[in-house]
């Protein structure tokens, strides 16, 4: 990019947010063949505590938005998010970015005095650019999650309790032990290990309009989903934590089924799924007991310094 085509970093409060959705949709059209990302989803990104601080958008000369990276610190973990538009200024796009990120972790290390790892996630698989950038800096591909795309034209089957089971819409007295269960699940990606920042993000999440069910055996909290619903009649299980104790007992499926099941009753018509390596005992059990209709792999890089 040259400084006579007006490319320039604004903070994403800068730019209108249905330009962030077009990024976005740009994105997974060229990269999967189909484009998911709505209006819903963006909201949620944005709203993480510390974003405005933390979040970059590089735009064109007609305000297009080319790429947009944004940072969250999560205990000793800075975990980043960097899109970027196909074509030929991917890669310059790409780079000017990722070195906003790099400097601004360089900040905050200095700031806090924690030797923070740094991750970038939501890389899609296909994605023939932002990978070979992350690498050229020193990243790593770590962890895979799976995305996938589920019909609720038909209801899904019920969920199957374990003995003594029971599901409800979890509360403001819950947090602490979502918070717990959030923790020491075996999923793959960082964790929110701030209590308070962890709350303010389940709160945020029912202040939109979502929700958080809790599954509980013999009163015990086992396992938690989160869900939103979308005006697109496209829903959303965002995350699904299970204690180890109870891994294999069908936890995390009685949760999945009941978060689609709830899903379908506000209207939707599909749902997306994200599902980190460890939410499920066995992931490929999925396309036995519900349609899906897509599925695409997810990739977090991750880079340690010395």
């Amino acid at each position: 990019m040259t400084q006579q085509e007006r490319f320039a970093v604004r903070r994403p409060s800068e730019v209108p947010l249905d330009r962030l959705v077009d990024l976005v949709r740009a994105y997974e059209e060229h990269t999967t063949g189909v484009a998911a990302c709505t209006r819903e989803d963006i909201l949620l990104e944005t709203g993480h505590p510390g974003y405005e601080d933390n979040s970059w958008c590089l735009t064109g000369p007609d305000g297009q938005v080319f790429a947009w990276a944004a940072l969250t610190a999560r205990g000793d973990t800075l975990d980043a998010a960097l899109t970027v538009r196909p074509g030929r200024h991917a890669e310059s796009a790409a780079r000017t970015l990722l070195a906003r990120l790099l400097d601004r972790a360089d900040e905050l290390t200095a700031q806090q005095g924690v030797r923070y790892a740094l991750t970038v996630g939501g890389v899609l698989g296909g994605d023939d650019v932002v990978p070979s950038v992350l690498q050229e800096a020193g990243f790593s591909p770590g962890a895979t999650a799976g995305q996938y795309t589920i019909d609720l034209t038909l209801p899904p089957l019920p969920p199957v309790l374990p003995d003594g089971g029971s599901i409800r819409q979890a509360g403001p007295d819950d947090l602490a032990a979502l918070h717990t269960l959030h923790l020491t699940s075996r999923a793959k990606g960082p964790k929110t290990e701030d209590a308070g920042l962890f709350d303010a993000r389940i709160r945020r999440l029912l202040d939109s309009g979502g929700a958080v069910l809790l599954l509980e055996v013999t009163g015990r909290p086992t396992g938690y989903v989160l869900t939103q619903a979308a005006e697109s009649k496209e829903g959303r299980v965002l995350e699904l934590a299970v204690a180890p104790a109870y891994r294999g007992l069908g936890i995390g499926y009685a949760l999945l089924t009941a978060a689609l099941a709830e899903l379908r009753a506000l209207g939707a018509a599909r749902a997306r799924v994200l599902l980190d390596t460890g939410d499920l005992h066995d992931p490929e059990a999925l396309g036995r007991v519900l349609t899906v209709q897509a599925a695409r792999t997810v990739t977090r890089f991750h880079r340690f310094d010395d």
